[in-house]
């Protein structure tokens, strides 16, 4: 029937609202992990990337320190030879030959120059990469003890939640369930299912109006809020006190039996002073003639 379909869709409400009391309880720590995850792994990645560089950087030194001992052995042999040409042309060969591995030693020695600048500047920024890292490091497992901490007060609790609402969303018709979880999942307070209070709808609180009510009392068929989509529920059927006004009734009726009986002492304590005058005047005896 509606009404069953309606009770067990509110219980499970219950129970999803119990779940999201404890992810509430949470509050932003598993987000606040997840970013300190990711700015670690990528601080870890940048650390190990300009380690690699530096690596690069100090290989092209050493090969740029091989190539000089290769262009000063050159130079030196073109030097001896100079002293033994036969004309002017074989003289003007070797120069440039000199002059060209002369250059390429300067070339060379300016390279390790800057390779070694280049290093200095980036083992600086894994220095300060490095003091980040450590920090952020701390931070997160601060945060992960914080996290684990409350999970672990709250585990148990929340897996009964979870166990109980998978077999309770078994009993429930596959479409309903659907577009429950569909409203519940795009209200501000996760409710996807709420009840009238005070001739308005308990969601986005616009008013119902009463020929709707009555088709909500009535439990015939699924009625949702015709402004939030949210499916309606009868406070009887929620369990709620449906009843203010009796409740007004009583505490009257309270104060006024309080007023009766103050009324009625009056009255009385009246009637017996009255009563207690006439009998003095009774008792009194007469004034004696002259």
């Amino acid at each position: 029937s509606v009404e069953k379909k309606l009770q067990t869709l509110f219980q499970l409400q219950k129970m999803l609202s119990e779940v999201d009391k404890i992810k509430t309880l949470r509050g932003e720590l598993p987000l606040e992990v997840q970013d300190l995850e990711d700015e670690v792994a990528g601080l870890t990645t940048r650390v190990e990337k300009i380690k690699a560089e530096v690596e690069k950087l100090k290989t092209e030194i050493k090969d740029k320190k091989i190539e000089i001992e290769n262009a000063k052995t050159t130079v030196e042999k073109y030097k001896s030879q100079q002293e033994n040409v036969r004309n002017n042309r074989e003289y003007d060969f070797l120069n440039k030959e000199i002059e060209f591995h002369s250059l390429e030693i300067e070339l060379a020695e300016k390279r390790i120059k800057e390779y070694t600048a280049e290093i200095e500047l980036k083992l600086k920024e894994v220095a300060d990469s490095d003091f980040i890292l450590e920090e952020k490091k701390i931070d997160l497992e601060q945060k992960k003890s914080e996290l684990d901490e409350i999970v672990s007060e709250t585990k148990n609790e929340e897996e009964k939640l979870r166990e109980k609402t998978k077999t309770l969303e078994t009993t429930i018709d596959p479409r309903l369930l659907s577009s429950f979880k569909r409203i519940r999942k795009n209200s501000r307070n996760g409710l996807g299912l709420v009840y009238v209070q005070r001739d308005a709808c308990g969601g986005c609180f616009n008013k119902i109006p009463p020929q709707r009510q009555m088709d909500i009392r009535s439990r015939k068929k699924i009625i949702v809020c015709e402004y939030c989509g949210r499916i309606m529920i009868d406070m009887e059927l929620a369990g709620v006190d449906t009843e203010p006004k009796k409740v007004e009734k009583k505490v009257e009726k309270k104060v006024e039996k309080k007023i009766e009986k103050k009324v009625e002492k009056k009255v009385e304590r009246k009637v017996e002073k009255k009563v207690e005058k006439k009998v003095e005047k009774k008792t009194k005896p007469a004034k004696k003639l002259k």
